[in-house]
This record gives structure tokens, sequence and C-alpha cells, in this order.
């Protein structure tokens, strides 16, 4: 049945269509032309008998035509040689052709072959599009077995030419040395490639010395340097993802030319993710496994030092309440050297004094930098350091301006081994690069003389500026991802050039910044006078300025539910029907289709049958966190270990996950109920904490969510006020949130845009104000450290009453001038980062400086402060909309990773996938469950709802609104895997209330 947008998309006609209608003096001639050009115009074909077409459209021409009775055109089916005369009318008037016409063929080949050569999509994908641009072309449709078999044609040869073109980047030797490595030795169990690909799981130097010999190997194969510019790079990537996802088996299966190419594209993607794993290795190695363990080791010693420290400076102070003592009794006398020794020795003992005297000076010899002793501690694992250093220095690096001179001393430091170099004096070293802590230790050990160095000391000292430095982005590696140069990943002047018009249109952001200031300008001035207003008017304020001009805020009141709407929710949770959680997927696959868009890795159309009960059977098993062995059934073809070991493997990839997403996002925006919940302009993000017991360099310790000695992942997903899962990462350990949450805001899987973005407590700068200011978004944490918190206004002399206080000097006055000269270069980083040239934590490892912020950095951190700013007023207003808003929307986040961990019950809620991409996989398996439930629970109570209204149940909209999708008691999670044979049913009955004739 057509939709209404169909129904007045192609069923209204022109006048002129109209007329040419009209010209038939018949009834039924005039609506069978009708139909028929409506027919070709929807369906791109004319239907060979014109009653199939649906009765709503007969209609609704049959009034624009002057026809009265509809059912006259049977009498036009009637009369074949009549509808071949409109047929050859219609296509000769307006302009069709037919499919084997030579120049309609020409045309559609070259844009099926120039879409096939340039993007990855799958047979379906390219069929859909094939058939859209016959349709705009007006180019009858030829049968679906033919359209579909001249598109595979035109696919396989565009295939063809890929790998020709990859091919024959190569010499003949490489492409022999290649086509070895998925071959298994005499003797050995895998294959060469199965050895290059294996990603590291420890941060130990013997694992980093085997990550550089890794790289050294694949760089040895020199793919990274072939000129594949003229070759797209989705295809390249796409031919890389195939080989890296399939056994060397299959590979060795594959064509010569097919193979080669694979080869070439997988060898390439290897290289970058050593590249990676090497300096994720030595990251981790260095940060965890060195500093922190030394600060964790350097803390354990002063903690276990204090009776010691405490019994001497008890000493000392006995001694020196004696001396005193004795002096005020010789005040008016000459005082007695003699008497004052008798009385020190019979209080203390003059030696006893001395050893307190040497323990107390030993044991606060660094209390002035605390950093010093862990650096002492540091030098304890000296060994470790020394590998990891003679490994890494076989990595090609490169430096920015801040990086130069520590890369090329850090590239020296084997030559400085202890053992290599004998003496190192002051003049041998570049002392800019020993911080404070090191100094002494580098330059202050007694054992040497007064110019020569702790060689040991310094190489620690240059290592750490080294790794500093590598995080910042000052140094980088040549030829991989993450760790490369983020400064090339920014538009350069003729890209932002192309890109400006359509990113300052979308961003709505003008050149000229004078005019957005001052705007900006007028708006906190009149926030400011509005919240002082309303503070003075208000009887209960919620926020009060303290003598010391600290913002006190009160928190916030719970609301109460009114009785009706905890009726309400009462009763649609008792009416709600009982479901196993396998049979909720299947049946929200067969409202959404979602699970068809999961396809093989080589984007090759799924011959298999019940594909979509294999897939829901390995996401139960991914998201339940259970395994395979609950949803075996070894009578089912589809539920077959090796069917659903191959599905797995195949099929779920974080990219079927977030079409899978999209399609669920879409069907949710279509509930009446939805609307009633929220617009989607609100999303917040949270990130939710899995232990990983696993041997993993992806993971991070964190005592509060991992347990003293655990690590783990944080997987950060983004949620909107319609109660939609919008995507969602794995970032390492607990690292700062508000440092990726763009990244992930930017790429959403589907849903509408978020304006405002809602997030806890954490870490945050006024950089990252700026950023999501720039970008167009309202950031908004939830503050709990509101004394704390500066204000900063644009006007000093500006009066606002109370709130004075809040920023009382012009320290707290914002710098418009600093922004203004650095306009163009935030323009152009809004620019990177909506293209997706740039992700925002790159971005900010830039403009942070390390703790020193670049220009750059203090321009934008000085545009974030009049967000920052705006955000504080209306947070502390005595309106408390705005704030409740927050707190609402990350109560629903709450209420969300509740139900995750609800689903994700196996293995005690631990995750055990050591690599990124495992990661990634399973926890994307649970963010799509996740939507599945809500979706499945909106339906029914939208549903529920209607239901009641049509039985006269007095049900209000502000009651509906406090409905939750995020129920789980009626969904059989734990221990209940089985799939059942039966199809799922458009809507299962609803269950009736305990007392249906008292509730109703």
């Amino acid at each position: 049945m057509p939709s209404r947008s169909e129904l007045d998309r192609f069923c209204v006609l022109s006048d002129t269509d109209v007329q040419r209608a009209r010209q038939r003096r018949r009834p039924q001639n005039r609506l069978g032309f009708a139909v028929q050009l409506v027919t070709v115009r929807m369906l791109g074909r004319f239907l060979p008998d014109p009653l199939e077409v649906p009765w709503e459209i007969v209609e609704q021409l049959a009034g624009q035509v002057d026809v009265d009775d509809p059912s006259c055109l049977k009498q036009y089916a009637q009369r074949v040689p009549t509808q071949h005369e409109h047929t050859r009318e219609i296509t000769a008037v307006y302009g069709y052709r037919a499919f084997e016409d030579a120049q309609a063929q020409q045309e559609f080949r070259e844009f099926v072959a120039a879409r096939a050569w340039t993007s990855t999509e799958g047979p379906r994908k390219l069929f859909e599009r094939a058939t859209a641009w016959l349709l705009r072309h007006k180019v009858l449709l030829p049968g679906i077995t033919t359209l579909s078999r001249r598109v595979g044609e035109i696919r396989d040869e565009q295939a063809q030419r890929l790998y020709t073109a990859v091919g024959a980047l190569v010499s003949p030797e490489q492409a022999g040395e290649l086509e070895q490595l998925v071959r298994v030795g005499d003797g050995a169990r895998l294959s060469e490639l199965e050895r290059l690909r294996r990603s590291p799981t420890e941060n130990t130097p013997t694992e980093l010395a085997r990550q550089v010999e890794r790289l050294g190997e694949l760089r040895g194969l020199e793919l990274s340097e072939l000129d594949v510019s003229r070759i797209p790079q989705n295809r390249l990537w796409h031919l890389a993802r195939y080989g890296l996802g399939t056994k060397a088996a299959t590979i060795r299966g594959l064509s010569s030319a097919r193979k080669t190419a694979t080869l070439v594209a997988m060898g390439r993607v290897l290289t970058q993710q050593a590249t990676d794993d090497t300096l994720d290795v030595f990251d981790v190695l260095v940060r965890e496994n060195l500093i922190r363990r030394a600060e964790r080791e350097s803390a354990k010693t002063r903690l276990h030092s204090l009776p010691r420290l405490s019994r001497a400076s008890v000493t000392v102070a006995t001694g020196l309440k004696t001396v005193l003592g004795q002096l005020r009794q010789d005040s008016d006398q000459t005082v007695d050297a003699d008497a004052v020794w008798t009385a020190l020795e019979t209080a203390v003992g003059q030696t006893q004094l001395a050893e307190a005297l040497d323990a107390v000076e030993e044991l606060t010899a660094d209390q002035g930098d605390p950093d010093a002793t862990a650096r002492a501690e540091l030098l304890d694992r000296f060994p470790t350091l020394r590998k990891a250093v003679a490994s890494l220095v076989e990595v090609s690096f490169g430096a920015a301006e801040g990086g130069t001179a520590t890369l090329a001393e850090f590239l020296r430091l084997p030559q400085l081994f202890p053992g290599r170099c004998r003496k190192l004096s002051t003049a041998q070293i570049q002392s800019e690069l020993v911080g404070p802590s090191w100094r002494r230790l580098v330059l202050g050990n007694p054992d040497l003389a007064a110019d020569q160095v702790d060689q040991r000391a310094y190489i620690s000292a240059v290592t750490e500026a080294f790794h500093s430095r590598l995080r910042r982005g000052d140094v980088f590696a040549h030829g991989g991802l993450r760790w490369a140069d983020p400064r090339e990943k920014l538009l350069d002047e003729t890209q932002w050039q192309m890109a400006k018009l359509e990113v300052l249109t979308s961003l709505e952001l003008p050149e000229d910044p004078q005019p957005h200031l001052a705007e900006l300008t007028g708006k906190l001035d009149t926030a400011y006078r509005v919240v002082a207003e309303r503070g003075q008017g208000s009887e209960q304020q919620a926020a009060t300025v303290g003598a010391d001009g600290r913002l006190h805020l009160d928190k916030l009141e719970p609301q109460e539910s009114s009785e009706e709407a905890t009726e309400l929710s009462r009763l649609c949770a008792a009416m709600l029907p009982e479901v196993d959680l396998p049979d909720l997927l299947m049946e929200v696959h067969g409202w959404t289709g979602c699970l068809g868009e999961y396809t093989h890795l080589s984007e090759a159309e799924a011959r298999m049958s019940e594909l979509p009960t294999s897939v829901a059977a390995c996401l139960v098993a991914e998201a339940c966190n259970v395994g395979f062995t609950p949803v075996i059934h070894s009578g089912h073809p589809a539920l077959r270990r090796g069917r659903l070991s191959h599905v797995q493997q195949n099929y779920l990839r974080p990219d079927t996950h977030r079409a899978a997403n999209a399609r669920l996002l879409e069907r949710h925006n279509t509930l009446d109920l939805v609307g009633q919940w929220g617009t989607g302009a609100v999303a917040s993000v949270d990130g939710l904490r899995f232990v990983v017991p696993s041997a993993s360099v992806r993971t991070g310790a964190n005592p509060r969510y991992f347990g003293q000695r655990g690590k783990g992942v944080t997987w950060l997903n983004y949620v909107n006020d319609q109660v939609a899962g919008l995507g969602g990462f794995v970032v390492t350990g607990t690292v700062r949130d508000s440092l990726h949450v763009l990244d992930g805001l930017l790429d959403l899987d589907g849903g509408p845009r978020p304006e405002m973005v809602a997030t806890d407590t954490a870490s945050y700068s006024d950089q990252v104000f700026g950023l999501f200011a720039l970008l167009g978004y309202q950031f908004s944490p939830r503050l709990a450290d509101m004394p704390d918190q500066k204000f900063w206004r644009m006007d000093p002399a500006a009066d606002y009453g109370p709130l004075n206080a809040l920023a009382p000097d012009r320290r707290h006055v914002l710098d418009l001038e600093l922004i203004q000269r650095n306009w163009p270069d935030l323009l152009r980083v809004a620019g990177s980062l909506s293209t997706g040239a740039m992700k925002a934590s790159e971005l900010m490892r830039l403009t942070q400086g390390g703790g020193s912020p670049t220009t750059l950095g203090k321009a934008l951190a000085e545009y974030g402060r009049i967000a920052k700013t705006l955000h504080m007023l209306a947070f502390v207003d005595a309106d408390e909309t705005y704030r409740r808003r927050i707190h609402t929307q990350l109560n629903t986040q709450e209420s969300r990773h509740a139900l995750a961990r609800r689903i994700f019950h196996g293995k005690r809620g631990q995750l055990y996938q050591p690599y990124r991409q495992g990661q990634e996989d399973q926890l994307g398996a649970l963010g799509l469950v996740l939507n599945m439930v809500v979706l499945w629970n909106t339906v029914y109570l939208d549903a529920i709802v209607k239901h009641l209204r049509s039985q006269g149940y007095p049900v209000r909209d502000e009651d509906v609104s406090r409905l939750s999708p995020l129920g789980w008691r009626h969904i059989n999670v734990q221990g209940r895997y089985a799939f059942t044979n039966s199809p799922p049913s458009e809507l299962r009955p609803l269950r009736d209330p305990t007392s249906p004739d008292d509730e109703l």
C-alpha cells in the first residue's frame, strides 16, 4: 500500500498530464492512461495488468481525470491493444527509453561501473542504486533477473579491474613473497600471516621487542611506499578488512589476482596497525609499569617511613624544647653552654639527637618535590627502561618544532647506555630536557665528579620527556594512524577553501567574528541579569553567593509522581506480554528487517537459509556474554556451532551493528509515544565500565571501578531523550571522557541530531566547551564542584547585583581580541572536525600542549568560557527547568546502563576480549540488543496506551511522558536462550491486567 507521501509525490497529475488524459473520450481510457502514466513514474515500468495497481491510487486519479466510477478500469484492462497504444505514446511523449537502447545502456554501464569502482557497496545496495538511476533517467526497468545479472557483471568487472590495478603495483618477486605469508611451512601450525596480524596482549619489554620486530618485517615488504593515489582508498581498506578477518586458508584459495591484491592491501594496513601497536605497548609500559608503579612504590616507601620520621621528629622536638627551656632560664644571664649540653644529654642524648636530625633530613629531603622520590624509584627499573629504549629507536619517528630536540636526543640514547659510554659530562647532554624532578638525580649524584652526570638518570629523564611529547603529538610515528602526526589531518588551505562555504553554513558561523561575538556578549549580559533578578525575587533560592565569592548550590528536590502516573505505569507493566529475549529479537526483526543489514565480510550476497536466526543467536551469545553453548541447537541448521562461528566471524562487525541500529532508530522515530518523551534534541553521554581479566594493552587500571588490581575499559554510549541509543565506542580504562565525547557525537548511527549534550560530572575543560560551541552543540555537564568554578564576564563595569562577586575583577574578563585574532584558525578547526578529517581527541592533544596550551588552544579556551559561563548561569538559575532536564536525561542513561548490566550477565559481567576489535564487536552487539529491547517495549507501550484510550481509560499526556521503555521484568534474559521455529508475530496479544474490569 503506498504511503501518503508517495501518493502526493507520484499521483498528483499536472495540468499537462490531465489535459493529455482527457483527450480520450471514454472514461475507462482516460483513467487507464492516467494509471499507466503514474505506474511508470513510480515503478519504472508498465504493469501487464493495470488492475494490479493499488485501489487507493486508482481512486485518487479518477477524480483528477473526471471519472465518476473508478471500477470502469476493468473495461480498460480488457482492451490490450489500447494499453499498448497508450504505453507507446507515454514512452514517446514523456521521454522514456527502453533498457535495450544503446545510449541508455552506455550511460547505465558508466554509472554502475563508476559506483562499483569508487564505493564498497554490496550487490543489494548497488542494485538499489542502479534502479534509482534508471528511474531518475526515465529508462524502463527490465526484469529483476536481467537487471541483477547486468549489475553483477559490471561489479565483477570492476572488482577484477581493482585486483589487476593493485597487483600491478608490486613486482613478481614481491607478489611471491606475499603469497608465502599464507602458506604453512613444514612442521608449523600457523602461517606467517597469522603471526604478523597477532596484536599484543602484554606490556613488557619482551612484547615491545616482538612488536618492533613485527613492524620491521612488515616494513621489509615495502608496501607502504607504493603509489596508490589512483586507487580509491575505501576499496583498499575494504580489501584489507576482508583479508584481516579471513583465515589464511581462505586467502590461499582466492584467484591469483585477487589474492595478490588482498595481501597488498592487508600488508599496508597491517604496517599501520603494527606501528600503532608498538607505540601502544611502549605507552602502557612507560605509563603503567614504570612511572605509575614507581609513584606507587614511592608512596608506599613514604608511608612505611612515617613511623621512623615520627620517632625522629619526637626526639628532635624534645631536644629543641629542652634547649629553649634552658635558654629561657638563663635569659637574664650569660648562657652557660655546659648547662645546655648537660640538660640536652639528660633529656635525649647527643648521639640520639644527631641520629634523629639525620633521619629527619633524609626523610624530608624530597618533600618540596614529591615527584623526585618517584623518579628515584624509577631508577630501580632502569633495566626495563633500557630494553624499551633499545627496541623503540628502531621505529621511524618524526617531530614537530616542539619535539625535534627531544627526538634527536632520544635516538642518541643507545650510545649513552652504561657500558657503551663510560663517562657523561654536562657538556654532552641537553640540560633543557631534564625536568626539575630529575635535576638532582641527574646532576647531583655525590658519587660523581662535579662535571659528570648520572647516565641512568639522564636516560630516564629523556625517555620520560620523549613519552610526554609523543602523547601530545610533538613527536609522531611515520606510517601510523593513532600515533601519526595530527597536524597532517587538519584541512590544508586548498581543502578548507573548498569546504568553507558549506561548513560555515551548516554550523551557522560567520567569517567575521565581530557580529558573532557581539551577539554572544548580549546573551551573556542578559543571562547574568535574568539569573540575578530571579535569584532576588525567589523565596527559596537554589544558589547563594557566600562572603568568599563562591557559589553554593542546593540539591534538587525529588519530583513526586502523581497517583495517575504511577497507576498508568503499573497497569502498562501488567499488560506487557512475557517474552524470551531470543523471541524478542526475532519479533523486532520482523518489524524492521534490521538483521538483514548483517552482510558478509566480502560484501557477497548471503546464500544461507535462515541467516537472521543465526545472527540473532550470535547477538544473544555476545550481548548476554554466555558464549555459543546455550544457543546451540544441533537439530536446527541455523543454530549449529559451525554455522554460528562462521556468522560471528564474517557478519558481526561494528559497521553492520551500525547499519542495523540505523534501522531500529528509523522505526523508533515513527511511534507516537516517542514524541511524548522528547524531540531527540537532548542527548547524554556516559561510560559503562567493564572489568577485563584477560591480559591486554587496551585496558587501564582504576581501583574505583575495576578493583585494587583489576583493569578494564569504558564503553561510551549515547542516548537521546527519546530513550534511543545513538551509538557507542570503546576507550581504554577510564581516560578523560570529555576528550572522546565529540568523537562519537560526530559519528552517530542515526536518529535526530542532538543539540544539547548532557554528561555526568567528569573532567572537562574550557577548550572542550569551546569545541562544542563551535560545532553547534550545547555542552551541559552536571557540575558537582560548583563553588570551585570560575565565572567570566565581558563588561567589567556591568552591575549584576549579588552575582558581581562571582567575577569580581579584571582577571575574570574575557579576552575577545584573542578570539578575533585566531578566528580564522578556529573556523578551520571546526571544518576539520565536522568533515571528519580529524578527531576531537586528536585536536585536543595539539591544543592542550601537554599542560602548556598553544595560542590556538588559549583562543579556543577563551571562546569556550563564554559557553561555560552561560551553562553555569542556567544551571544555578532559580528556574530549575534546565537543571532538571540534565538530571532527567542522565537518570535515563543510568537506567539504560542498569538494563545493560542485566543483559550482559554472563561471566560475572566481565569482558574477556583482549583486543580492541573484539571489544567493539561484543559491546556493539550489546548496544544493538539494548536498542531492540527498548524498541520492543516502546511498540507495546504505544499499543497499550492506544488500547486504554480506546476503552475510555483516562490517559493524560503528562502521565504517558513518564512511562519508561527500560523495564525488563517481563523479559526472560537469564537462562532462556532457546529459539523457537515459529515466525515472529506482528504484535503479540497484550497480557490482561490482574483485574481488567476494575482497572478499565
